[in-house]
Formats: C-alpha cells, structure tokens, sequence
C-alpha cells in the first residue's frame, strides 16, 4: 500500500509525526497521498465533473486517434495469422495540457473557471510540499523553489495535464502510459476515485496506487532526486490500460524554469560526515529537457550522463 498522509496534522501536536511519514514517501516510496490537504471537496467535485465533460467532447477525436488505430491494425493482424506483439511506441491516452500562456478549452463553460480555482490551490500545496521536503532535508525554507526559480530571476514550470485512459479492448497489447520517470520536480496528481491502474516500481515489483477519494498523490521526480543528491529518488511507475471504466487522471508539475541551473545542494554536501562527492552533475534543467523527451522511456541515469557530457 502506497503511504497515505494526513497532511492537516503539520499544523498540530502532531507534526514530527507528519514530517517522518512524509520523509519516509519521499526517501522510501517516492510516491505518497496526501489526505487533509486544504483543498475543498466542493471543488474537487467540480474538478471532476468539468474534466469528464470535456473528455465526452473529445471522445470522438480519440476513437479516431493513431493508438486506436493502431491497434485495431495489431488486432486484425492477429486474426489473420499474424505473430502477436505489442504497441510499444504508442499510450492508451486521450491527454491535452494547461498553461498560463497556451489556450484552454471553452468547453464546457465552466472548465476554465474551476480549473484555473483548482491550479491555484494545487499551487499553494506545492510550496507547502516543497517547504516540508526543505525542512526534512536540514535546507532553509524555500530552498528548492529558489532553485526552480534561478533564485528568483525566472517563473518555475506549472503545468497541468489532463489524461483520460478509455476502457482498452486488448489491454495485453498497450499500455494505458509507458513505464518512465518524471523529469521534473513535484508532481501533484488528482487521480480517478474508482478506476485503477497507476503502478509504481518498488524493490522490483509494480505496486499500485491504490485510489482514495479526494486525495492528492504526490511523487518526486529527477530534480528532487538531483537536488537531495540521491536522497530521494524519483519512480518508475505506469498507468495499465483496462477493459472496463474511464480513468481520470489529473497530473500537475511544479518543475524548475528551463533556465534554472540544478545540482545538488550544495549544504547537504557539506553536511555530509563522510565527505562524499555530489553524485549528480550540475545542468541547467532546460538541457536536460532536451535530452528527456528523446529518452523519456529509457534507463534514468544515461540521461544525467549525457547532460553532463553536453557540459
């Protein structure tokens, strides 16, 4: 079972408890859920009802999309005595992204409203996150957000993305999202309450997030992983297509601006007994994106190799 947090009680007699179980979902997990975190159920009710309307208005363009084509392609190659395999390039995913400065949908006419009211409380959770994993790691409070911010000069990435995962009629054949890591920092996801299918990779083994309603999972992703220097690391994990229910899923990013410089910091280094060396390279997170998108779904650690080679 995935760590589930209550969050409310950093603010009682209650909190060194809180900060170890955090310290342990980020150190031991890299995945937990946060209950009791200050966001209104209200809204997330909304949240829920704006983003399955817009998916019914998408629904169309995704039965015609490239992974239904491709393997309705698969499926009739079977039956006409084709060797079986697998979609490996392709997601089981109907997925468009929020932006301050990109367009959003107009419909329904209370998407943007209620999704902008849910962004906004997702950011204030965010800092109070990062705050926490400052204070687990002995850094000064606001330590990672001056990080993602190239101390101040420029505006951190905060993107959501809205995913549906359909119902899959061969689910042996695609994934619902490949296995991967996030390159980012903190990722605040609002998952489906009822349709399974998250997993996370842990001692060898894929372990599902197990959905509880309203809660927030959070996961830590390679900058949390670079600036801790290893002490928390970011997860493999995927999203498995189903045959039955539509899985909601509600990812935001908190990542550093692409001009931000990443390393790991520099006090848990010196506060290191045994004097060990930083075990990631010092990049700006922009070059590392670019390395990323082109090996998102490949091995992790090729890609710090290689944005430190670009050095």
């Amino acid at each position: 079972m995935i760590p589930v947090i209550d969050f409310s009680k950093l603010d009682g007699e209650q909190r060194a408890e809180a900060l170890a179980q955090i310290a342990n979902g980020c150190e031991e997990w890299g995945f937990f859920q946060l209950v009791n975190h200050g966001i209104a159920e209200e809204l997330l009710e909304r949240v829920k009802k704006v983003c399955s309307e817009c998916y019914r208005l998408r629904e169309k363009s995704f039965r015609e999309s490239n992974p239904v084509r491709l393997l309705n392609e698969l499926v009739d190659g079977e039956t006409e005595g084709g060797v079986g395999k697998r979609l490996s390039d392709e997601d089981w995913e109907d997925v468009f992204v929020l932006q301050d400065d990109k367009p959003w949908p107009s419909n329904p006419p209370e998407f943007k409203e209620t999704m902008k009211e849910f962004r906004d409380e997702l950011k204030k959770l965010a800092e109070k996150v990062m705050e926490v994993m400052d204070e687990n790691l002995g850094l000064e409070k606001g330590c990672i957000r001056k990080a993602f911010s190239a101390n101040g000069k420029h505006q951190p990435f905060f993107g959501t993305k809205v995913s549906h995962y359909p119902p899959c009629p061969r689910p042996d054949l695609v994934d619902g999202l490949r296995a991967h890591t996030d390159a980012g920092g903190v990722i605040l996801l609002f998952q489906d309450d009822e349709v399974g299918g998250l997993q996370i990779l842990k001692d060898g083994q894929w372990i599902d997030v197990q959905p509880v309603k309203n809660s927030i999972v959070i996961n830590t992703g390679d900058q949390i992983e670079v600036l801790s220097n290893g002490r928390y690391k970011s997860v493999w994990h995927r999203v498995l297509a189903t045959p039955d229910g539509n899985r909601r899923s509600i990812a935001t990013f908190c990542n550093p601006s692409l001009k931000a410089t990443i390393a790991p910091a520099t006090k848990l280094l010196s506060a290191q007994s045994d004097k060990l060396p930083a075990s990631y390279p010092k990049f700006v997170f922009g070059d590392y994106m670019d390395v990323y998108v082109k090996q998102k779904f490949l091995p992790k650690q090729p890609r710090f190799e290689a944005v430190a080679a670009a050095m």
